[in-house]
């Protein structure tokens, strides 16, 4: 089985202070290695200050984008080397809200892949279907399309270095969250269609987490799936205590 992972993705909410402030919270309450792996994503500007005060901690830190260039006259992009050199060792790829609202399409995100595995960090890379894609029975066809793109002209040693995040868009910020039964068919689904690409070894070690609405209410029975292992959660990653039960999710 496929490690678990626990991601929070904080978008832009946090000054450099209170970002601070949470990662020394969160360091004291998982001051040990656990059998998970827990990741927080602040705000580009408080990249650096967290990655010190997580610093000798289980914590690992992540980006929440990252340019596909390695460098030049690119104002306001921030390099996947510039995000290794804060402290970053995950990196969040694809969100659906890089899709919509600022035109990210597949090969520019499966650029940033590249960039972030070049770079030797994580990608977390972000898959999902539109209710209206799903209403429409569109939700295998636009996943498949999504992960073709965006896992392209990697080998089977790279997918080994990924980790895919199914994030259903009408889940995500509404309060609707999948069920775990809609959950764990799109998860074995991305699975059976990584496993056509880059064999069966591959997609049975490959870390599938769910994201959209994760709370510590819904957070037990969705890590009770097989398929799911672990979340990318986002407004419940804001709060610490939320996040910490989240973290310490317990199967039935």
């Amino acid at each position: 089985m496929p490690r678990p992972l626990i991601a929070g993705n904080w978008k832009m909410h946090m000054t450099v202070g209170e970002a601070v402030e949470y990662a020394r919270r969160l360091r004291e309450r998982f001051p040990e290695p656990m059998d998970r792996d827990i990741v927080i994503a602040p705000p580009f500007t408080s990249l650096w200050p967290v990655s010190r005060e997580l610093e000798g901690s289980p914590v690992g830190l992540g980006a929440q984008n990252v340019s596909d260039e390695p460098n030049g006259a690119f104002t306001g992009e921030v390099s996947a080397a510039m995000l290794a050199d804060a402290g970053c060792r995950w990196v969040i790829v694809g969100h659906s809200e890089r899709r919509k609202l600022f035109g990210e399409e597949d090969a520019w995100i499966n650029r940033k892949l590249i960039a972030v595995l070049k770079a030797g960090l994580t990608p977390i890379l972000c898959v999902g279907e539109t209710l209206a894609q799903r209403e429409a029975g569109n939700a295998f066809p636009v996943i498949v399309g999504q992960i073709n793109a965006g896992l392209k002209n990697l080998d089977a040693g790279d997918i080994g270095r990924c980790v895919v995040a199914y994030e259903p868009v009408w889940a995500i910020g509404t309060g609707r969250t999948a069920t775990p039964e809609q959950a764990e068919e799109v998860h074995a689904f991305i699975r059976c269609r990584v496993a056509a690409l880059f064999g069966e070894e591959k997609s049975s070690g490959l870390r599938i987490l769910y994201g959209g609405s994760v709370t510590p209410e819904n957070i037990d029975r969705l890590m009770e799936s097989r398929q799911i292992n672990g979340a990318l959660v986002g407004g419940a990653s804001l709060n610490i205590d939320s996040f910490s039960r989240i973290v310490r999710y317990q199967k039935g």
